[in-house]
């Protein structure tokens, strides 16, 4: 007998989906909404000083999961991408 408390559920085997058709849209899940950063001192007063970047007065940071990664371009970590939100209530 095998008691287990908390688990998740086993993962499923990797199926291979069809191939989408890339259409530009994709679906995400907002997760973290916050306000810029004010300077430059990082967590423990650790500084952020190696990028001159500053977070604009009157933006505001989002933090955003897309479920499934394959709608994503490949090269998105190695290439400069533009990208536009739409906000939709559910």
């Amino acid at each position: 007998m095998e008691i287990i408390v908390g688990s998740v559920p086993p993962l499923e085997r990797n199926v291979v989906k069809e191939q989408q058709v890339p259409s530009g849209q994709v679906e995400a899940k907002l997760l973290h909404v916050r306000p810029p950063r004010k300077g430059i001192a990082g967590p423990s007063g650790m500084e952020r000083r190696g990028k001159k970047t500053s977070d604009p007065r009157s933006g505001r940071v989002l933090t955003i999961m897309v479920p499934d990664s394959a709608v994503l371009p490949k090269d998105i970590d190695k290439a400069d991408y533009k990208v536009f939100l739409r906000f939709q209530k559910k």
